[in-house]
């Protein structure tokens, strides 16, 4: 499925060790807007420090288990959105993702998010898509909201970051709901 054309100016490609110091300059200079929702930030000082996480994605992908896709917009590396795994007996997925600050404001994420939920509902045949989010992160929460997932509530203090926990809003999508709002 990967390179995934979005549009002509988005596309989704597999994060391959080519692209380790492009995608790790990516972290290093939003690593401070980055830091402020995901734990992982920190684990990543160095461009080494991302060969053995390129290895499992490049994995995952070969065992159709989820992917982990560098988003290209006008051909430059702004973000990623991964699928964290995907469960085949029930047909459902996890989706994960940020962006660059500088690309933030176009329409790239939920544009991605869009086309990759058709993509999975109608070539793939999942059933459910869910999206989760920090509380408090009204960004990343604008994704899902935009696009029609149902809000499935808020799991208190489900997620220690660095020194405190966050409460994590749950967001699905279903294929019934996506084929009834004629994919938007």
């Amino acid at each position: 499925m990967l390179p995934f054309k979005v549009n002509d100016s988005i596309q989704l490609k597999l994060i391959q060790s080519q692209d380790r110091d492009e995608l790790y300059s990516l972290i290093d200079e939003n690593r401070v807007i980055l830091r402020e929702w995901l734990l992982w930030v920190d684990k990543r000082q160095s461009p080494e420090d991302l060969d053995t996480v390129i290895e499992m994605w490049t994995r995952n992908y070969e065992e159709r288990n989820g992917f982990d896709a560098g988003v290209w917009y006008n051909q430059e590396l702004v973000g990623m959105v991964g699928l964290h795994y995907i469960d085949w007996k029930n047909k459902a997925t996890s989706i994960g993702y940020f962006l660059s600050e500088s690309a933030q404001g176009k329409g790239i994420i939920t544009t991605s998010i869009q086309k990759l939920s058709t993509y999975l509902f109608n070539e793939l045949k999942l059933n459910r898509i869910v999206i989760q989010c920090a509380e408090n992160n009204n960004k990343s929460r604008s994704i899902p909201e935009k696009i029609g997932f149902k809000n499935e509530g808020t799991s208190r203090q489900a997620q220690w970051l660095y020194d405190h926990y966050e409460n994590i809003v749950t967001y699905s999508l279903l294929s019934s709901d996506w084929q009834e709002e004629g994919s938007k």
